[in-house]
Formats: structure tokens, sequence, C-alpha cells
């Protein structure tokens, strides 16, 4: 009978083995553009495509998250890529980038929020006062200004003031045109 020894033919054929079957059930290793699945399992960061999307608002941000996917997630690339006189190539019309869902409904809550908070001009800029005291009279208020002026509060204050005037001028308008429609 023959000795049961394990020789190394045995030992580099059942590593050889195991190396194989960790990479079958690990999954491919491909280029990201050869890659198969919906976003080929590599998630790109909102924040990455907002930056690129901020420095470029021309480029479609389907394109934008493609180049990303593409290049493992590096703005500098794209941007470099960009900057080069280049520009980003068309998705596959098999990419379909993931929808942000956490981003979506805060955008789409904020105007209805800000409307329920400031429903006017009047209360967004606290002018109720002024409207009362203002209702009968159709002047405005001098302003009394000499020109631009070099100081930065002062400059604030007229652009304040005249932004009141012309809200309350608007207001005064639509008022008189509600009272002709209505005559």
């Amino acid at each position: 009978m023959a000795s049961e020894t394990i020789n190394f033919g045995q030992i580099f054929a059942v590593a050889v083995v195991g190396f194989l079957l960790y990479r079958w059930f690990s999954g491919p290793t491909l280029p990201s553009s050869q890659s198969s699945g919906r976003n080929g399992g590599r998630q790109v960061n909102p924040e990455h495509v907002e930056a690129v999307a901020q420095m470029y608002p021309q480029l479609d941000r389907r394109a934008i998250i493609w180049d990303l996917h593409r290049n493992g997630g590096s703005v500098q690339a794209t941007v470099e890529r960009l900057l080069g006189g280049r520009t980003l190539e068309t998705p596959p019309p098999s990419f379909q980038p993931p929808i942000p869902r956490a981003a979506a409904p805060p955008a789409a809550s904020r105007p209805v929020a800000e409307a329920k908070v400031n429903p006017d001009l009047i209360t967004r800029y606290n002018l109720s006062s002024r409207l009362s005291t203002q209702e009968g009279s159709q002047e405005s208020e001098a302003t009394g200004t000499k020109g631009w002026s070099q100081n930065k509060t002062e400059r604030s204050e007229i652009l304040k003031r005249r932004r009141e005037e012309m809200v309350l001028a608007a207001r005064r308008k639509m008022q008189a045109k509600d009272q002709t429609k209505t005559v």
C-alpha cells in the first residue's frame, strides 16, 4: 500500500479550485463600464453630482452620474475632463441611475412650508404698519439720498426702503386694478 501523503500538485490544485470558487461567488471584478446590473453595485454620492452640476449647470445630471460612476466617483477626474475641453459621454440606455429619494421630498416641501410661513410680501417684510399709514396716500416717501453711498449700512437701508416702496406700490396697483374690475 502506498503512503498517504499529500504532494505539491494536490495542494496547488485545491488552491486553484478554491480561488476560482471564491471569485465565482464574490462576483466579477470587471471595469465599471462593462459591469452588469442596474448601477453595477456602485453608488454615486449625490453631493458629488451636485458639486459638478453647480460648476456646469448646462450638463445633464444623468451624464454627470454616468461619468462619476465610470471613474469611481472622482469629481476631480470629471472636472478635469470638462476643463480639458472634452465632453461627457452619453450614458447608454441601459444605465438607470438611482433616483435620490432623500433629496426630493425636502426640496418639494420647502416652497409649501415657506408659503405657509410667509403667505404674502407684506407679512414677509413686516410692512403692515406702513400699509396702514400709507393706505390713503399715493405718494411714496422721499428717499432723500444723494446717490450710491460708500457706507454698507446706508446702502442696505436704502435698498431695504426701495424694496418696501416697491412692494407697497405693487399692492396699491393691484388694489386699483381689482377695484376697476369690480366696477
